[in-house]
């Protein structure tokens, strides 16, 4: 498989020359729209399955009690779902860069992840301060990367009882804050979402950023591919620490 370090030994070879990086780009340009290709004629088909079942099921209500058939729903729900996520991925690295009032585009992100748990026992906290410096980015796609791994912190501390018996509350916190390197005369604005929840064990740390890796029940594995992807696409990076049962920490860091 075409690792993400793969993408960035190209980029390496690109910068060597303008012709290798036309070559390349005419490359990546066509893998791109290959996968494009693939995953729009295996959707419509599938939709049309998806609609035909959802028919049977409205005419048949008895399907609902036959043995396979909801987990045959599910299948059909996943194989789509994993399709969609695909075509994102693949588009992950075009960008609309604008500028982006920081401060303005991570609290409403916080309040929307806010409302979405609710409901729940978690207790999540912001901390976004009243001044930011104002980053070029593709608010959609970084907005995209934020909830996906305040999402990964939700589903790590709802993972299981046995992680909060020592602390009973399950918590996520969002911090985001500038840093300034003043030998390289460089600025950047950080994010750190951490949470207390199950962790992850050491020896999957180095490919979690992989696509079609996962060790979450129905995770389709290209959830943290398309954060990290995006990020890079934003020069910026993504990394994680954890300690099991302890915490988790992944720090997204994006150049000013």
């Amino acid at each position: 498989m075409f690792l993400e370090s793969d993408f960035d030994k190209l980029h390496q070879i690109m910068e060597e020359s303008p012709e290798k990086r036309a070559l390349l780009e005419r490359l990546l340009e066509s893998h791109q729209m290959t996968i494009s290709a693939i995953s729009h004629e295996i959707r419509n088909p599938l939709t049309l399955i998806y609609s035909t079942l959802q028919l049977i099921s409205s005419q048949h209500p008895e399907t609902a009690s036959f043995k396979y058939w909801e987990q045959l729903m599910k299948d059909v729900e996943y194989t789509n779902l994993l399709l969609e996520e695909l075509s994102i991925y693949n588009n992950s690295d075009r960008l609309t860069l604008t500028p982006t009032d920081t401060v303005s585009f991570f609290k409403t992100t916080a309040l929307s992840f806010a409302a979405s748990i609710a409901d729940t026992e978690i207790e999540f906290t912001s901390r976004v301060p009243d001044s930011l410096p104002e980053i070029n980015c593709d608010s959609i796609k970084l907005r995209q990367v934020v909830l996906n791994l305040l999402r990964n912190a939700q589903d790590g501390v709802l993972a299981g009882e046995e992680y909060h018996r020592k602390d009973s509350c399950r918590k996520i916190l969002l911090e985001v804050y500038s840093l300034t390197d003043e030998s390289e005369q460089t600025s950047s604005v950080c994010v750190k979402i951490s949470d207390n929840g199950c962790g992850i064990p050491s020896e999957h740390l180095q490919d979690i950023f992989e696509p079609f890796t996962t060790y979450k029940t129905g995770g389709t594995g290209l959830g943290l591919a398309i954060a990290s992807r995006i990020t890079r696409a934003h020069k910026g990076s993504l990394t994680v620490t954890s300690s099991p049962s302890e915490q988790t920490v992944f720090t997204l860091t994006l150049p000013v």
